[in-house]
């Protein structure tokens, strides 16, 4: 496994790696560039999503363990 680090001394999987040195030649105002950046907002927002949902998953599952309530009986 490669332990390669960029400028900032983060780790870089190989294809982190590759998309970055494809954006160094291209150029920050080419169309790779703008097309790599917008995928990025999608990538994020559809973490987002899984996120809410999984929110929403654990707050309604909250929610029916709250209604269930035990109750006693008298045994003769």
């Amino acid at each position: 496994m490669s332990k390669e680090k960029n400028e900032g001394g983060a780790m870089l999987c190989p294809v982190g790696r590759f998309f970055s040195d494809l954006e160094k030649r291209t150029g920050k105002g080419s169309d790779f560039h703008k097309h790599l950046g917008k995928s990025r907002i999608e990538f994020l927002k559809a973490v987002r999503a899984l996120v809410d949902e999984r929110i929403t998953h654990f707050e309604k599952s909250d929610a029916k363990k709250e209604k269930k309530r035990v109750t006693k009986i008298k045994v003769k």
